[in-house]
């Protein structure tokens, strides 16, 4: 992909991003806007060119890769992480850098293996889902009946599914919003759950991944209270057709899995926290957010380690502008996002009475392609706000999508106390080969597209720190409004 290479595009590049929005079905932002300061949008047009000129995004994922490796919460890696974050972000020079403990769960992973014994042996590649009970010490056998999803399953009668292992082998559809995640993870979150209220001796997925290669992804299961836990594992796309295309020829299908995993227990973790104090209220935040940890197969280069860079480098940059923003940028490296959010709730529930003061938050967590979209979720009062801020980030090539922000996994937290959020989503075309998998590594990282989403970031979030007025409170819907 293309670097950066100036803050402003001609008139013939502007028409064409206009065709391109057309042709995606994506909007213009509403007509009615408010004027941002001029010095807002020197501001902008300044970090695009410093961003352009050099970013040491790359090197911040380099080095969290190389020094300290996987990250699984409570591990060794884990702890490693944190301290290295500290350091990286005491070096840099922000302010009041801390790091705020947050128990999380620790689970060992252990060994896998599986195989097809009947009607043709084949060994098959396997991982353990991440909070997957194992199997006895001798692994379990059983005849194999396959579902496409959850759903399909839970319509099957319970016979034909007691005393087996159930296969679910929806595949995962690419696309550069990632939406096929969506549709897919619920094979790996609530298989366990369907399959096992059903009878089962265990469940094996397709990989919540779009990848060619014969390597397995991770990801953390769900349980629930009063359903027996059953181990889960997911197999590679490869070996998911191997094993499909053996039920399909009508035999039995028998199915030997073996797990040593187990859950160990709680272990102290920490959010990082690193600040640019802001230069007439400080109190008033724009938090940066990404996460620490990462699964143990790879070493987290794209799942999270872009997204560390991505909000350590665009505050970085704000930072080194001649004049600090109104507002303190906050850079929030979230604990255990993988495992079940607890940094992200422990920093929201530790901030209760603060969160009114939190202005505006942003989250990267989609790895290191380019920024192909622009969200909002602000109130209705300053919904004129936001083609003003679409409009610092035009010259980058973004366009502006009409649908409500979600705002990430971890800044979701604050999301629900009415903290407004906004989205740059990263180009997802090829982040979920590698996600979850052991080859999440750092030769993964594209250094444009990670540039790229840095100019993003740091735009908005220093256009946000400057805004003439804060913005106010969003509507949190309830189960109970809905």
């Amino acid at each position: 992909m293309t670097r950066i290479r100036g803050a402003v595009l001609g008139v013939g590049v502007l028409a064409a991003m206009s065709a391109g929005w057309a042709a995606s079905g994506a909007s213009a932002p509403p007509s009615a806007s408010a004027a941002l300061p001029e010095r807002v949008v020197q501001r902008a047009a300044e970090l695009q060119r410093r961003v352009a000129a050099g970013s040491e995004a790359f090197g911040i994922v380099a080095s969290l890769t190389t020094e300290v490796g996987p990250r699984l919460a409570g591990s060794d890696g884990d702890r490693r992480a944190v301290a290295w974050a500290v350091a990286k972000l005491r070096a840099l020079g922000f302010d009041n850098v801390r790091a705020e403990p947050v128990n999380v769960p620790r689970w060992l992973r252990g060994e896998a293996s599986a195989a097809i014994l009947a009607p043709w042996p084949q060994r098959l590649v396997v991982v353990a889902l991440g909070g997957s009970v194992g199997t006895p010490d001798e692994g379990l056998r059983g005849e194999v009946v396959e579902a496409a999803n959850v759903a399909v399953l839970e319509e099957l009668p319970d016979e034909a599914v007691r005393g087996r292992i159930v296969f679910l082998s929806e595949r995962m559809s690419r696309g550069i919003d990632g939406s096929g995640y969506g549709k897919t993870v619920p094979n790996r979150g609530r298989g366990a759950i369907a399959a096992a209220r059903k009878g089962a001796l265990a469940v094996v997925i397709r990989s919540i991944g779009t990848g060619s290669h014969r390597l397995a992804h991770t990801g953390a299961l769900r349980y629930e209270e009063g359903v027996a836990r059953i181990p889960a594992a997911a197999l590679s796309n490869p070996d998911a057709d191997l094993l499909a295309a053996q039920v399909a020829s009508g035999q039995p299908v028998q199915l030997e899995l073996r797990l040593t995993c187990r859950a160990d227990g709680e272990a102290e973790s920490a959010n990082v926290i690193g600040e640019i104090t802001g230069r007439e209220l400080p109190d008033e935040v724009v938090v940066l957010g990404a996460h620490l940890d990462s699964w143990d197969l790879g070493t987290g280069a794209e799942d999270d380690g872009a997204g560390v860079a991505v909000a350590i480098e665009a505050a970085r940059q704000i930072a080194a502008l001649p004049e600090r923003p109104r507002r303190t940028l906050r850079v929030v490296l979230f604990a255990n996002e993988e495992f079940g959010l607890s940094g992200a709730r422990a920093y929201a529930a530790a901030r209760a009475a603060e969160l009114p003061h939190h202005l505006a938050a942003l989250e990267s967590d989609l790895g290191s392609g380019r920024i192909h979209r622009f969200r909002a979720r602000v109130a209705a009062t300053d919904e004129a706000w936001v083609p003003a801020l679409h409009r610092l980030l035009e010259p980058l090539g973004i366009p502006f999508d009409p649908a409500p922000a979600s705002g990430g996994a971890d800044i979701g937290q604050l999301a629900r106390a009415g903290v407004p959020v906004f989205d740059l989503s990263h180009d997802a075309s090829r982040y979920f080969d590698v996600h979850h998998s052991a080859n999440d590594t750092l030769d993964k990282v594209d250094r444009a597209g990670l540039d790229h989403a840095v100019a993003a970031y740091a735009t908005l979030a220093s256009a946000l720190a400057d805004l003439p007025a804060p913005l106010g409170r969003t509507v949190v819907e309830t189960p109970a409004a809905r």
